[in-house]
């Protein structure tokens, strides 16, 4: 749209966000992983606001930024495996969903109707300093229309959204490059929803528990379960090592292809924070097909495979 509406982050940038927070309007801000586009979590006309801008499925929950666990003992209830893995992940790239406390007070809307909440601790100064001075918990999906690529820089977010967002918190690139681990603790187990940069093996290291994928997307009941979702316009074709001449190429590793390196070196978490922006890239540059090297599953590669094959995967109808 414009780069007016992108601010740079000082004190003043951040009272104006939070005075548009606390109004019932929308405010893009940075974290470690993506952009998130943030409202009221306790306003349902600002949470609505949400799914209207993002043309966001209504049975797709969102989660919940907090700043301390204490905060969030104050719109949840955390048992004792959810408690030891806030205590080593938060703040981090790491949602639990939890059961809602009955006077939580937040919008039916951020839960999609269920009786838990998925609830996360970023660890990024300019989130938690828009938190503190806001003051509320801010519901907050990845700054894009629902099923696109997700956005690692302010830019990306302007080229998303028209007049349904008010303003957008610079605070360069993230770090991190794809969105939050989620768990949710079912007696002694541990359900991956969605993975993350915080990989299985951590999660069992830490807690001494089965950590079980689960990869229902039928039955959603946290943020990213979408069968086809982080997508670009062009199609994509996963696993590629001899692209043909006329796609784009996203290599990864020791390639003599494509102009594109997810990482030349090999590395993962380099791959990851490149992930969603190199996409994007291809995507404005081609209406052809995106094709892509193979990444090994393991580690956040779980995570980067995991958001190839939902951008791969046939668009699903809106509703």
């Amino acid at each position: 749209m414009t780069n007016k509406r992108i601010f740079d982050i000082d004190r003043h940038n951040l009272q104006k966000a939070a005075n548009l927070l606390q109004d019932g309007q929308l405010v893009s801000f940075p974290t470690e992983t993506v952009y998130g586009l943030g409202a009221d979590a306790t306003n349902g006309q600002a949470v609505a606001t949400i799914f209207a801008a993002k043309n966001r499925p209504s049975f797709n929950p969102l989660i919940i930024h907090l700043t301390s666990i204490s905060d969030v003992e104050k719109y949840t209830e955390l048992d004792e495996t959810s408690r030891q893995l806030a205590e080593k992940f938060w703040p981090g790239p790491f949602t639990l969903i939890l059961p809602v406390r009955k006077d939580a007070g937040l919008s039916e809307l951020v839960t999609a109707g269920l009786d838990t909440v998925a609830v996360r601790i970023p660890n990024h100064p300019v989130a938690q300093e828009l938190l503190k001075t806001c003051g509320r918990p801010l519901a907050a999906p990845s700054a894009n229309k629902s099923g696109h690529i997700s956005p690692t820089m302010a830019s990306h977010v302007d080229q998303e959204f028209g007049q349904e967002l008010s303003m957008i918190l610079d605070g360069g690139p993230c770090s991190a490059g794809v969105e939050s681990t989620i768990v949710q603790i079912n007696g002694d187990k541990i359900h991956l929803l969605r993975p993350g940069s915080i990989t299985p093996k951590e999660l069992q290291e830490e807690s001494g528990l089965d950590v079980l994928i689960n990869s229902d997307a039928d039955n959603i009941i946290a943020p990213g379960q979408m069968k086809s979702h982080y997508a670009p316009n062009a199609a994509m074709r996963l696993n590629v090592t001899d692209p043909f001449a006329e796609e784009a190429y996203l290599a990864f590793g020791n390639s003599s292809h494509g102009a594109l390196n997810l990482s030349p070196s090999g590395d993962l978490k380099e791959a990851a924070a490149n992930l969603f922006s190199m996409m994007r890239r291809l995507d404005e540059e081609t209406t052809q097909t995106i094709a892509v090297a193979p990444i090994p599953m393991e580690g956040i590669g779980l995570a980067i495979n995991d958001r190839l094959q939902r951008a791969a995967a046939p668009k699903e109808k809106k509703s």
